[in-house]
């Protein structure tokens, strides 16, 4: 089923609210799940409304939280989340750091005891919309075996990297998981009952599988390269920021009544430090172009450059609607807060 971006946003910042989350953080976290759906990264979207809900609903997420910054050097800072929305916590913390890239020409700002945050490549692209280069990082859940390991510890430890071109609204954008695919792409296949590739995940015997039910693990990307990556996003949006970290990191389904203490961290580059803006967005833009004009590989009709997926799948939504699936659509627009499915819940179950 199809619907607008207004219409989609308006139904998750309802039920969002209804569930008890403050208007205002509401409408940040709505919209943070619509930029996933408007660019066909729906494990990141409307899909997480109802888990969301129910954790807001039995007090895990703080619906009052004391936000504030303390800013612990020219360039550095920390944003203290006490618990509250991580949505509007990780938004808040990057518009500290583009302040202070702006004035110093980099940025270093870590977010301390939030909730999920959904796609972070919403936090790089608000540095872009300002003319800067962001790079944000962050933990998740232990669901991953590290190489050569029989058991999960690291989570999906997601990456986003975004630079600004001098295409208007365009950028070159990276948003990728460390796992071979996030595990909200298992739970998009669940709820579109489709199979999915033997290269992203174990079964409960360690052996690839194409069942997504059958998922008890996820896998690295190329081995030992992705398990080196997860700890790298490890160490800095956990370790450095004093929270638990590796297998210690709560389970998203872990007793919905407590707050996650999850850690996210944003560095910020000012291309006019290092030189001018103008010419580095031209010189984007032109990267972006020669990427196109590569002669593309058998089985391929053009070359994109990183992001321009999603900026494809954005024009073709604006034209016909976001595409939702008609389950989650039925939820948004009933009266129901949660169906009480999410709590202590198995990660790997159905």
């Amino acid at each position: 089923m199809r619907i607008t971006r207004e219409d989609l946003k308006s139904l998750i910042k309802t039920k969002l609210n209804k569930a008890g989350l403050q208007e205002s953080h509401a409408d940040t976290a709505a919209d943070v799940l619509v930029f996933a759906d408007e660019r066909g990264i729906h494990s990141h979207g409307a899909m997480r409304v109802e888990y969301y809900a129910e954790r807001i609903a039995k007090g895990g997420i703080n619906t009052n939280p004391d936000f504030r910054f303390e800013k612990t050097g020219p360039s550095t800072g920390v944003f203290h989340a006490d618990g509250g929305n991580g949505h509007t916590a990780a938004k808040l913390a990057m518009d500290e750091a583009i302040k202070m890239a702006k004035e110093n020409g980099v940025a270093i700002v870590g977010v301390r005891d939030m909730s999920h945050s959904g796609a972070i490549s919403y936090f790089t692209n608000q540095a872009t919309q300002a003319d800067l280069i962001g790079f944000t990082v962050c933990q998740s859940d232990p669901m991953a075996v590290p190489f050569g390991g029989a058991e999960p510890y690291y989570g999906t430890n997601p990456i986003a990297f975004a630079a600004p071109s001098s295409e208007d609204g365009k950028s070159m954008t990276l948003d990728m998981a460390t796992t071979v695919q996030a595990w909200g792409k298992i739970l998009h296949a669940r709820s579109k009952d489709e199979s999915i590739p033997d290269t992203w995940a174990v079964d409960k015997n360690g052996e690839p599988t194409t069942d997504p039910f059958s998922v008890n693990a996820l896998l690295p990307i190329s081995g030992p390269k992705g398990y080196g990556l997860m700890m790298m996003v490890d160490v800095l949006s956990g370790i450095l920021l004093g929270l638990p970290f590796g297998n210690k990191v709560s389970s998203m389904y872990d007793n919905l009544a407590e707050y996650r203490r999850l850690g996210q961290l944003h560095i910020v580059i000012n291309p006019e430090f290092f030189g001018s803006i103008s010419g580095f967005k031209k010189d984007i833009s032109q990267s972006m172009n020669d990427l196109n004009e590569i002669k593309p590989a058998p089985g391929f009709d053009k070359v994109l450059y990183p992001g321009q997926n999603n900026d494809v799948v954005i024009e073709e939504y604006k034209d016909n609607g976001i595409e939702i699936v008609d389950d989650i659509l039925e939820y948004l627009r009933s009266d129901v807060i949660h169906n009480n499915q999410y709590d202590n819940k198995d990660p790997f179950a159905k």
